[in-house]
């Protein structure tokens, strides 16, 4: 087999050179670039148009983005369809009147692509034409008639496809597979990943940033009857998947450094078991795999599902892709996912159906809204428990600190469910929080037809908003040193310690050099610090199940940070475990930087420890690995290994980022010899050099050993 170099690591070669060329222009900005030429589409000549209902509006924007938009068709590109306006990439609907957009956009979901695949969007219609009869003269009447409207949209937006294709006999097989689909059901591999392509790319195109799900699932049944038949090879087969990555890259363009520029929510699901227990692994898995391998795209962070039962010859081959690092691979214990839905309600045929929700949070694709509400414990027990460290508590124990500490907790959610349903008392609110149409991602989500509801008003069959707790590791920790300095070694008071914390450890630095290097803390395997870990988040999971379906959203716990302990370190007070005021801490579900002492395997038994099933909507945790740790064959079965240990310990999403911090470094230091290099952030990949300085060094020390 053959080999090329990128950002210093040999791939294998398998895909056509034109492909890979296909590849390098989309990765080197050339199609995201052309996306920003041409920004949105302009309604300010639509007579009484701010006079319209703000659905109305809405339809006016879909209508003019589908008639309007650019139509473009990439060299040698096997499947078509494009977003091509520049606003999409910023997250809102590409529609202006009087200079600003109509709505915002929607994200942290995976639709229905199972019913266009099987069923295609003429069936979406026809549900859509009863559902408008039903509901005529109702207030659910223009939404449904919002339903036909954006049907219609989408439909001349792929006559414009077809009308651009046919005159181009290059592109005679993109016009004969584009000819049915998505309007009627696949009949081919082929079809089947255009149609899932055209869809998903219409939907980008109006704002919405969806994931893609259980793609070997979706497109595996089409591709074993294609190889059956003769009708194409698996070498061909591989290039059009090929091209479905690469045209995922539309939007890859450099211009917005932040926090990255590859977090689009599209991402990827493979493996596990259908909903009859029956293994879904097949030949589209290992295509997925070998074209992530060999083009090191990381638009689409990809996740594994593992179980007990996991084929081995499998799990050997995603550590092979794992072990090329940039995060693109994660893990889900498939298990214990489905335990912790079925323990919060859903029945097991649903929730053996999970996918991711285009970041990590899992929900039943195509049937679910989702929104999440990361907060910060470590500021509720700094802040709100011990009173700013301005005076002090009377806490004659650490039991008394800790049962404060929760009552805080419990006042933190219910403040989130009575956000919510104060929203929902009045949804004429200019100032509701859920205020804006999204008809478009409504059509491919099971229940809304049918409902007379959008997918942000209560319109899908399961409804979700996730209170995620930030800052675990840290709150642990500095509950855990309070407990040891304070009430267990009597080394001094709470009130004296919370004036030294007041002022910052300032002239205390050998107490803090023994709070930061004496006790043991979470993610060493240590009993005592883990299961304080796991007892708060037992306690968390209680609280926020306690509010489920009160007014009628469930109410499932997480835990995240999403990067946000950076925004959150600047209104941090000084911690117990020996940290400053200011610092970048923890992570997810992750140790606190500089903690963990005994490797990787020691963070999954510690992590482990708490009963995750009770969180439903999910838990991650990152997990750092050296390029020298993964190499070889002892590497690899180490891998392996790990992701074996990880199933069987009972984790439940780990995120593993084999990277060198001493080449995140260079990368800094020259970005122009390192433009495709992936980290893993959080739920997404993003190209370090997209990420700006204060990004980067979060990265660096989170990879430094």
């Amino acid at each position: 087999m053959e080999f090329y170099t990128q950002n210093g690591m040999k791939r294998p070669i398998r895909l056509t050179d034109s492909t890979r060329k296909f590849a390098q222009e989309s990765l080197a900005r050339k199609y995201g670039l052309d996306t920003l030429s041409v920004d949105s589409v302009s309604l300010d000549d639509i007579e009484g148009f701010n006079l319209s209902s703000v659905t109305a509006r809405y339809d006016a924007a879909i209508k003019r983005i589908a008639s309007e938009s650019p139509i473009r068709i990439c060299q040698n590109e096997k499947i078509s369809g494009a977003a091509t306006l520049g606003m999409a990439i910023r997250h809102y609907v590409p529609a202006t009147y009087n200079g600003k957009s109509v709505s915002y956009g929607v994200s942290h979901l995976t639709v229905d692509f199972e019913t266009v695949l099987k069923c295609g969007v003429s069936s979406i219609k026809a549900r859509a034409q009863k559902a408008y009869q039903k509901f005529k003269g109702s207030e659910s009447e223009e939404f449904s008639k919002s339903c036909l409207n954006c049907i219609e949209a989408f439909e001349i937006w792929h006559s414009r496809y077809l009308e651009a294709l046919r005159d181009k006999p290059e592109y005679e097989a993109n016009y004969r597979n584009l000819l049915r689909v998505p309007m009627e059901p696949a009949t081919s591999f082929y079809e089947a990943v255009q149609s899932l392509w055209f869809t998903f790319a219409f939907i980008r195109l109006c704002g919405g940033w969806t994931g893609i799900g259980r793609i070997d699932f979706l497109l595996g049944d089409y591709l074993k009857n294609d190889l059956k038949n003769g009708i194409l090879t698996l070498d061909e087969a591989r290039e059009i998947l090929a091209h479905f990555f690469i045209k995922g890259c539309e939007w890859v363009n450099g211009q917005y450094i932040g926090s990255g520029d590859a977090q689009h929510y599209q991402n990827i699901l493979l493996g596990g078991i259908d909903e009859n227990g029956i293994e879904v692994v097949n030949e589209v898995s290992y295509l997925v795999l070998d074209v992530l391998e060999e083009l090191g795209i990381s638009d689409f962070p990809t996740s594994v599902r593992v179980n007990k039962s996991t084929d081995n010859a499998f799990l050997r081959r995603v550590a092979e892709v794992m072990r090329y690092g940039g995060g693109i691979l994660a893990v889900y214990n498939e298990e214990l996912v489905i335990k912790a839905l079925v323990n919060d309600g859903y029945p097991e045929l649903e929730a053996r159906k999970f996918a991711n929700d285009g970041c990590w949070e899992v929900q039943i694709p195509g049937k679910t809204y989702f929104s999440y509400v990361p907060f910060d414990s470590l500021q509720i027990l700094q802040k709100s428990t011990l009173c700013r460290y301005e005076s002090t508590p009377d806490f004659n124990s650490f039991e008394e600190l800790y049962k404060a500490f929760t009552a805080d907790l419990y006042k933190q959610v219910e403040q989130i469910f009575l956000h919510k349903t104060e929203s929902l008392k009045d949804k004429n609110s200019l100032s509701h929080d859920w205020d804006w149409p999204c008809t478009v991602v409504s059509l491919f989500e099971q229940g809304c037809i049918e409902k007379g509801a959008s997918y942000i008003d209560g319109g899908p069959v399961y409804n979700i908003i996730s209170p995620h707790i930030g800052g675990l590791a840290d709150t642990v920790n500095s509950l855990y040193a309070i407990k040891k300095l304070v009430y267990d070694e009597k080394k001094l008071t709470l009130s004296a310690l919370l004036s030294i914390l007041r002022n910052d450890w300032e002239g205390e630095e050998a107490l803090r050099q023994y709070a930061l290097n004496r006790y043991v803390y979470y993610g060493n395997d240590n009993d005592e610090s883990d299961m304080l870990a796991a007892r708060l988040l037992s306690d968390f999971a209680d609280i926020c199940v306690s509010f489920n379906q009160k007014c009628g959203y469930r109410f499932p716990a997480g835990v995240s940070t999403f990067g946000r302990q950076l925004e959150w370190s600047h209104k941090r007070l000084a911690s117990a475990h020996g940290r400053k005021k200011g610092e970048v801490l923890a992570a997810n579900c992750s140790p606190t930087p500089n903690t963990d002492k005994e490797g990787a395997t020691a963070i999954i038994r510690s992590y482990s420890k708490a009963d995750l099933s009770k969180l439903a909507s999910g838990a991650a945790l990152d997990i750092k690995l050296l390029p020298s740790s993964v190499e070889g064959e002892d590497g690899l079965q180490a891998l392996v290994s790990l992701i074996r240990g990880f199933v069987n310990l009972g984790g439940f999403f780990m995120q593993p980022d084999v990277v060198d911090a001493s080449v995140l470094r260079q990368a800094q230091e020259k970005p122009q010899d390192y433009q495709t290099l992936s980290v893993r952030v959080s739920g997404w990949n993003a190209r370090f050099v997209t990420l700006d300085k204060d990004w980067q060094d979060m990265v660096i020390k989170q990879n430094e050993r």
